[in-house]
């Protein structure tokens, strides 16, 4: 005999269920509108220009280039950073810090992750550029270095809640039985529990590598926003611009439907597509984790 069902249950069903189609059908709006603004730019612009080296809109020029030059230089500087820093922090609080000092620094790690970015690029701008310019001898502070510095300090809280939440999850078994075959506490830990919780501890590092793409104020506020490309050692430590920095700062400056305007939908087309691979990949990950904890479950 089948069950009948309570209203306020199917209710609460129907809800969840349009929450879950919703957020598929706001990215694909977002995606629609961003390809109806976007793509009149490729016959606005000739590719040649659209993909070259200068972004000077004032003389008709809308390179891509420089723009993604520097948000990969930023964001690539901050995963150097972010990820042993991240890492590391994760495997002290989930298996060598004492319990009383765990419950303080998790709930530390998640303040840090609620901080504004504007918060966090004023004290850049006060504190961390400064600190650079007479630490390196530079003629300004507004460099890349500055803002990979700042973005590894947003990206860190999320590397660390997710990482740590991994390795808290890694069967006690697995650390007892390594630990009884003679393994030191150290060799357990890096060989044992941070191979089991690999999975997650590579979200907790892709959520946070995408969180340092898309970031806008800070990196605005610390990088100088000069859209040039150098390569070599001196590309860290000179200003760079990058691509949530350049839509942030023009787009309230540019005339509906004109180049200028089409070529900054065309960069947040792009940021978009990047951001959306990085989360799927992030998601696919998640998905093998689940998949692999079902599998020892059973």
């Amino acid at each position: 005999m089948a069950r009948t069902r309570h209203p306020l249950e199917a209710a609460i069903e129907s809800i969840v269920r349009l929450s879950g189609w919703s957020a598929i059908v706001f990215v694909a709006l977002i995606s629609l509108f961003l390809l109806k603004e976007g793509l009149p730019a490729f016959g606005e612009v000739p590719l040649a220009s659209l993909f070259g080296t200068r972004w000077y809109p004032i003389e008709g020029f809308y390179a891509l280039g420089p723009l993604i030059w520097g948000s990969l230089v930023v964001t690539v500087g901050a995963a150097l950073f972010a990820v042993p820093l991240g890492v590391g922090a994760a495997m002290f609080i989930a298996e060598v810090a004492p319990r009383w000092l765990r419950e303080v620094l998790k709930p530390l790690v998640e303040i840090l992750a609620g901080l504004p970015s504007v918060v966090l690029g004023f004290l850049g701008i006060v504190v961390l550029v400064p600190a650079i310019r007479e630490t390196l001898g530079l003629a300004t502070g507004l460099t890349a270095l500055t803002g990979s510095l700042l973005l590894a300090g947003m990206a860190l809280p999320t590397i660390v809640s997710v990482a740590e939440d991994a390795l808290d999850a890694v069967p006690s078994a697995y650390k007892i039985g390594s630990l009884a075959l003679g393994a030191s506490r150290w060799q357990t830990l890096w060989r044992v529990t941070l191979p089991a919780a690999r999975t997650g501890v590579l979200t907790a590092i892709m959520l946070g590598v995408g969180r340092a793409i898309g970031e806008t104020m800070a990196v605005m506020m610390v990088t100088g926003n000069a859209p040039v490309v150098l390569f070599g050692p001196h590309a860290l430590v000179s200003p760079v611009r990058t691509m949530t920095a350049t839509v942030a700062a023009e787009m309230g400056e540019v005339a509906r439907g004109s180049v200028h305007y089409h070529v900054l939908f065309t960069v947040g087309l792009v940021l978009f597509v990047i951001s959306f691979v990085v989360n799927v990949l992030a998601s696919i990950v998640l998905l093998k984790r689940r998949a692999a904890a079902g599998r020892m479950l059973s």
